[in-house]
């Protein structure tokens, strides 16, 4: 049985998706609803994907099976290609199952040559309207299929322009648009070495190889890449046939979204431009009208779009972003999907349909995508600091959130700033697919031309980018490298600030302030705790950090890494002391001097944390990484501690190591030296008491040793720890509970769990470094190439970014299994990076984790990904 690759539109339906694309699903279903939905026909993604088996062509089949519903559709509309008196006109759009600004442009108007084009002036009796059309299929099809530098067109258009004394292109004659259309051909034939394609069915062809490879460009790559979204999936090619917004001032063509995409709000948001075709309005090149004036020009049209939006809405129970044509008065809806909006307006949104009853709590939770809640959880400008702000300009608040950072205008220039560690403000006079890596770089974006549709600013919103955009004040020079406003002239790399939700764009950089849950964000997450059943703690080594991940509804400290206090400057002298003692008293009376630091770090966080649970590392790393490597340096500590700077050298050459992540380090150092760790544990214990003896009587300690490969380490190095712990609850007449467990880093001990459980009452699992020896990659250095294995396939992700579910998840597994099987009551969590990141979280909470922890800004990302995790698995 033979596949089959192409669907009418009526042949589908939204569950389709994954093989008829976003566009195509759409397509279908709004046909289905009987809709005014000009026909065509979706080639699958299946296709796609045999395309690329077919080496990058269109075989046999499928080119049959392509001109049987061409011909359909003609006997539909009677209407044919090259018809000299009434032609077939078709648009045709790409289509991925996850809509992705890195894919290709519409193309319109295909079917046009130097026939059809007399036909189509014949049939709608407007000569000027055909041949303006004529010369918008040779500008797209020439930049979109052929890659033909789109400048070209423009820089002859402008010409055309201002020969003419006019500023837009509708001012122009159909004697000049002719003129156009020849000049136009030229360029083609100057780029291509051929003639520009006559044949509708070659045109059509080209186009659909075109969409196929733009599946697998460099932008729509990265774009995946950032979203992990698959490359298997392919996209699906929808053509269809034509409609024409620019057949004068009864027609028009727009973008509406059925609630406002910035801030969700419950009303009809969006633009429209008279006597324009569909790429008019994100292009930038005349300024739109809000859709609401529509009512007043043509009051009967927006009548019959309300109702539609409305039908659209209540059928797919969400925000729709929808783009329609109006061709002489007659209304026509080209496509509908799920709109693309800032977090904000995606809980505003999720949290108003629970209360209108459309949809329930659970899938609300569903609704966003957790990574997002970024955009919520980021700095806002400082009041004060606003009030004494340089005010430069002010344009669309197209995504909100405030930005600050150097001027750049281009792409490139971004990525490589960003790699030098600066914060970056992209400023074009619009967007285009070729800067998303530019776009992902920076902190923000500002245009000077484009609307609230335009390319800019839909693709800030859906990465969560601030985003000012048609700032038509300012005149931006990509050329010149400057952007001039009123009498200001700012240079690449001066600083500017953005508010993307005002609009407003001042000099300088400008303080910010943190975020905090309130409203519907407040209300959302209380739906979201109510799901969840697995805790989120958070990675913090100062008070300042806890608080900050209590206010993002943190339930505890997952991870406290106190090498991190070391490094403090009053106490960096006693630890070097510590380091470069040649006895074991040195060693002590150095520790001694440490012993209060360490106890007022952990009193801190006692305090904070209140009854908590909070879990110490003892320390952790290597310890050269506290020792001076620079000459100066190693000169002024020896002057400092009276030692011989040859007497220093010798000791940094003696701790020297060729892998050091491998080497001396963790538990291994208090084999070595168990007095480190017994200063630790007391410094834990004595703070411990002091906040029990102040009314906190379920505080216990968590105090977790790292590194641990084999049990007779963990036996030694607890039996030394609970020797000192002992010790202080005899000394201070008073005990308290607490627990002993350990890091499971190293693979050798997630395969040994069950006898790792006998001695540790819990595991937490530290994915970096299991990931790091379990590949065998140094987590260190694999940034250098792990790039090219996602590119290549060869991993579908980065595992330091997300858990590799088959190999380091396996190992998780046994460890999980192990240790159950031994301490049926083990507790069991994550403290690596991945503890963060949703689908890691969701992992965890199918291994039967009881809590994930990560950086307190990631808390609520963590919470939204294990109640989506609940939802999902029911």
């Amino acid at each position: 049985m033979t596949n089959k690759y192409v669907y009418n539109f009526n042949e589908g339906k939204k569950e389709m998706k994954s093989l008829l694309g976003g566009k195509g699903a759409n397509l279908a279903e709004m046909t289905n609803l009987d809709l005014p939905v000009p026909p065509g026909f979706t080639i699958t993604t299946e296709a796609c994907n045999r395309f690329y088996e077919e080496n990058e062509k269109i075989w046999v089949e499928l080119h049959e099976e392509i001109k049987k519903h061409l011909k359909d559709l003609e006997q539909r509309l009677g209407k044919s290609f090259s018809d000299e008196d009434n032609p077939l006109l078709v648009s045709v759009r790409s289509g991925a199952v996850t809509s992705m600004p890195g894919m290709m442009d519409t193309i319109l108007n295909l079917g046009l040559n130097d026939i059809s084009v007399k036909g189509l002036a014949k049939s709608t009796g407007n000569e000027r309207f055909a041949y303006d059309s004529y010369r918008r299929f040779i500008q797209m099809f020439s930049d979109v299929a052929m890659e033909i530098p789109k400048v070209r067109f423009d820089n002859l258009l402008d010409d055309m322009k201002e020969k003419k004394n006019t500023e837009l292109d509708t001012d122009l004659t159909k004697e000049d648009l002719k003129k156009l259309v020849e000049q136009y051909k030229e360029v083609y034939s100057e780029e291509i070495g051929e003639e520009f394609p006559q044949e509708p069915v070659k045109q059509l062809e080209l186009a659909i190889e075109a969409v196929f490879k733009s599946w697998n460009n460099p932008r729509a790559r990265v774009y995946r890449k950032i979203n992990n979204i698959s490359h298997k999936l392919g996209t699906a090619v929808n053509v269809q046939s034509m409609v024409f917004g620019n057949m004068g001032e009864t027609s028009g063509t727009g973008v509406a979204f059925t609630r406002n995409p910035a801030t969700g709000e419950n009303k009809l948001f969006g633009e429209y431009l008279i006597n324009a075709q569909g790429e008019d309005v994100v292009a930038g090149i005349r300024t739109p009208q809000e859709i609401s004036h529509l009512e007043v020009s043509m009051s009967d049209v927006f009548e019959e779009f309300k109702n539609i939006t409305r039908k659209l809405e209540e059928h797919y129970k969400d925000m729709q972003d929808i783009e329609f044509t109006i061709e002489n008065k007659k209304l026509y809806i080209l496509q509908t999907r799920t709109g693309k909006r800032t977090a904000q307006a995606a809980i505003n949104i999720a949290v108003d349909l629970v209360k209108e009853e459309v949809i329930e709590k659970e899938e609300a939770v569903l609704r966003i995508e957790p990574n997002t809640l970024n955009q919520l959880l980021h700095p806002t400008f400082e009041q004060k600091a606003l009030e004494n702000a340089e005010l430069l300009s002010k344009g669309l608040a197209a995504s909100p959130g405030a930005a600050s950072g150097r001027i750049y205008f281009n792409a490139h220039d971004v990525v490589e700033a960003k790699a030098r560690g600066e914060m970056c403000i992209l400023v074009r006079q619009e967007t285009s697919p070729e800067d998303i890596e530019g776009m992902v770089s920076a902190e923000g974006i500002l245009t000077s031309r484009g609307g609230m549709t335009s390319h800019a600013a839909v693709v800030a919103r859906g990465m969560g980018k601030c985003c000012v955009a048609g700032c038509s004040e300012i005149r931006v020079s990509e050329e010149k490298k400057e952007i001039r406003v009123k009498d200001f002239v700012l240079k690449e790399g001066e600083y500017i600030s953005l508010d993307g939700s005002t609009g407003n764009v001042y000099k300088g950089n400008i303080n910010k302030v943190q975020p905090k849950l309130s409203g519907n964000f407040g209300e959302f997450m209380e739906w979201v705790d109510e799901i969840r059943t697995m805790s989120v703690r958070t990675n913090a080594d100062t008070p300042k950090d806890a608080n900050q991940a209590l206010e993002f509804g943190a339930e505890g400290i997952g991870l406290c890494r106190t090498e991190h206090m070391f490094f403090d400057e009053k106490r960096i002298p006693s630890v070097r002391k510590m380091i470069l003692s040649t006895t074991e008293e040195e060693r002590k009376n150095a520790l001694a001097e440490l012993l209060p630091f360490q106890r007022e770090d952990f009193l801190g966080l006692y305090k904070v944390m209140k009854e908590k649970p909070v879990t110490v590392r003892l320390l952790d790393p290597p310890l050269h990484e506290f020792l001076p490597t620079k000459k100066e340096d190693i000169e002024s500590l020896a002057k400092a501690m009276n030692i011989d700077y040859e007497n220093i050298m010798d000791r940094i050459e003696e701790l020297d190591e060729v892998n050091p992540m491998l080497g001396h380090r963790g538990c291994r150092l208090a084999v070595t030296y168990p007095e480190i760790y017994k200063m630790q544990v007391r410094a834990i214990i004595e703070a411990a008491i002091e906040v029990k003896q102040n009314g906190f009587k379920d505080i216990k300690p968590e105090i977790m040793i790292p590194l641990v490969g084999h049990i007779e380490e963990l036996k030694y190095v607890k039996g030394q720890i609970i020797e000192e712990i002992e010790a202080v609850f005899k000394e201070k007449e008073i005990e308290v509970d607490y627990m002993i467990g350990t890091m499971i880093e190293i693979p050798r001990a997630a395969i040994t769990a069950d006898e790792i459980a006998t001695e540790a009452e819990f595991f937490s699992f530290g994915t970096n470094d299991l990931t790091q020896m379990g590949f065998g990659f140094s987590r260190d250095d694999a940034g250098k190439f792990l790039d090219e294995y996602v590119n290549k396939e060869i991993l579908e992700r980065d595992p330091f970014q997300a858990i590799d579910r088959k190999g380091v998840g396996k190992l998780m597994e046994i460890a999980v299994e192990g240790g159950k099987s031994t301490r049926e009551n083990i507790k069991l969590g994550i403290c690596g990076e991945h503890g963060g990141e949703p689908s890691s979280v969701e992992f965890c909470y199918e291994l039967g984790l009881q809590y994930v922890s990560c950086s307190p800004f990631r808390v609520p990302i963590a919470k939204l990904a294990a109640a989506q995790a609940v939802v999902k698995n029911i």
